[in-house]
């Protein structure tokens, strides 16, 4: 029985941080593309993210174009996840572990959003062409990835297959670089390495 609430307890506080980590990360991509933030999805992401991060803003300035309080909410954030994580499961991790743990979820999360990002943008240009608040974002945030792509890549019969292109980079990146700095920051962690 024991397995069970341990399991339940671990989704939720997986979902919870999940979802909030995700927040906080379109925030800050956003930020990065200069999207619409009078946009509705911008103005709820401000919303929910304000509370932690005004706090932390006051304490750590920005500094060459970067938004240094949003990198360190991030981290923290995915930080505590990680060790609460743990502590549920009865494991105290390394310190120096869970750091490059950390920093390497943070970017296995910004790649799966710009892959899902991606995903939906295209879907929605198919299916419903023409401009509305949510394509707006996605455009802006996926065009720095896709547009490069996109310019030495002709169109096959009117299709832009460039989006899939950049999915497929992606995914290898993931793959590659990404899940091994998780293994070794989870073998670090767990004083394995």
């Amino acid at each position: 029985m024991g397995g069970y609430f341990i399991n339940a307890l671990l989704f939720l506080i997986s979902t919870i941080f999940g979802f909030y980590l995700f927040a906080l990360l379109l925030r800050f991509l956003f930020g990065l593309v200069r999207a619409d933030f009078y946009n509705p999805l911008s103005v709820a992401l401000v919303k929910l993210t304000n509370p932690l991060l005004l706090p932390v803003r006051r304490v750590i300035p920005g500094y060459g174009g970067w938004d240094w309080a949003m990198i360190v909410t991030l981290f923290a954030v995915q930080f505590l996840e990680i060790t609460i994580l743990g502590l549920v499961q009865g494991r105290i991790y390394g310190f120096f572990g869970i750091i490059i743990w950390s920093i390497a979820e943070l970017f296995g999360h910004t790649i799966n959003i710009f892959i899902f990002s991606i995903l939906i943008d295209a879907l929605l240009s198919w299916i419903r062409p023409g401009p509305n608040p949510i394509e707006h974002l996605l455009y802006r945030l996926n065009y720095p990835l896709v547009n490069p792509v996109r310019r030495r890549m002709p169109f096959i019969n009117g299709l832009d297959l460039s989006p899939f292109v950049v999915i497929i980079i992606l995914q290898l990146i993931s793959l590659l670089i990404i899940i091994p700095l998780q293994d070794l920051g989870r073998a670090l962690a767990l004083g394995w390495a």
